[in-house]
């Protein structure tokens, strides 16, 4: 006896999708809303640690995505200037365990394709070009609105509607996302072959240069920079200046400025954060992922922490028989420190760089995290 029947998700992301397969499989009656009109077929890439990669394996796609990203080990630094020497090989710590690679890059289009193909294949109906727009609970269900008009009464919503959450903000939860003081610039280009494994340039005009593997010919690369207003940019302004400010990185870089000049796009964000303190729950609505949380890509834990939300709520719906007070202190004792552990590290590695505080200690910092991912959730 599962704790729930029904159950609505708002937000085909990670984290939504996850939780879709994850009810779905169990024999829940999923529907899932998104405001897109069709699964977005943009994106540039993702890094995955090994505890995404365990989650990946419990939702029984772990096959699919290893076939579809990139594995590898370890994470090279360069230095700025000519030749881009590499001045450190590090390991990475096995966060998902042995049956896993420590690293995996891969496409954000082609992740999502396929937890879409998998929550559809265990009957959830995915529903695109929707929107939850209003919500009414009674003690034994939540009556979801959708685009105007009733879409009917479920045991629970899950909000996992990304950063501008719209469902946080109908439960009242009034906390937003808050820049750090740094914009990325990413684009999607070809693998040179001297390129096997992530690798950071720390130094030169920008806080961080660096590049990641998501496929046998794929990678993604990117610049970390002072927060800037980039908006009024076109397309070709935007490659301009990404190519302008990585001239100062050599080796791999030249080959990423090659395709950036023929048409790559340049894509530009700033890093945000925010953590919703407990309970992130009002009633039966909940919200998780980057609903939830969210904090800067700089230790890759973003992703992974959405696909952990839906790994332990699933966990409890499923094993549990009633949607109660003992269900949810349950599921914030597992997930709320955990998730405010990432933020807070993610948020200080880039506070030392803009800081410019030179014995930080990068590495323990990056290792306690390893230490915490690796525990499961």
């Amino acid at each position: 006896m599962t704790a729930v029947q029904k159950v609505a998700i708002a937000g085909a992301g990670v984290a939504g999708l996850a939780t879709a397969i994850f009810l779905a499989k169990a024999g829940v009656e999923v529907d899932l809303y998104d405001a897109q009109p069709a699964l977005s077929t943009r994106g540039s890439g993702i890094t995955l640690q090994g505890n995404a990669l365990r989650v990946f394996d419990e939702l029984g796609v772990w096959d699919e995505v290893a076939a579809a990203g990139k594995a590898f080990e370890g994470l090279n630094l360069r230095a700025p200037g000519p030749g881009a020497p590499v001045v450190a090989a590090l390991p990475d710590l096995k966060t998902g365990g042995p049956d896993y690679p420590s690293t995996m890059g891969m496409s954000r289009p082609d992740l999502a394709r396929i937890l879409l193909a998998a929550a559809e294949r265990h009957g959830a109906r995915v529903h695109f070009g929707t929107r939850v727009t209003g919500v009414s609970q009674t003690d034994d269900g939540v009556a979801v609105e959708v685009d105007g008009k009733p879409a009917g009464t479920f045991d629970l919503l899950v909000g996992a509607d990304g950063l501008h959450s719209a469902v946080r903000e109908m439960i009242g939860i009034h906390v937003s996302p808050e820049q750090t003081g740094m914009g990325i610039w990413r684009t999607f280009v070809s693998l040179p072959p001297d390129v096997d494994r992530s690798e950071l340039y720390y130094g030169g005009p920008m806080y961080i240069a660096g590049y990641t593997p998501t496929g046998e010919d794929t990678m993604y690369a990117f610049l970390v920079e002072a927060a800037q207003d980039r908006s009024q940019a076109t397309p070709e302004e935007a490659r301009r200046i990404m190519v302008e400010q990585s001239r100062a990185y050599d080796g791999p870089w030249n080959h990423i400025r090659a395709d950036i000049e023929a048409g790559a796009d340049a894509n530009y964000t700033w890093f945000t954060k925010h953590l919703v303190e407990a309970p992130w729950n009002r009633g039966r609505v909940v919200v998780i992922g980057d609903a939830a949380h969210s904090c800067p890509p700089t230790i890759a834990q973003g992703a992974a922490q959405g696909l952990e939300d839906a790994a332990v709520l699933s966990e409890l719906l499923v094993e549990r028989d009633a949607v109660d007070q003992a269900l949810w202190d349950a599921f914030h004792e597992r997930r709320v420190a955990r998730a405010k552990a990432i933020v807070d590290a993610s948020v200080q590695l880039g506070q030392w760089q803009l800081d410019g505080v030179r014995d930080a200690d990068m590495g323990g910092l990056m290792f306690g995290v390893a230490q915490l991912t690796a525990a499961r959730a």
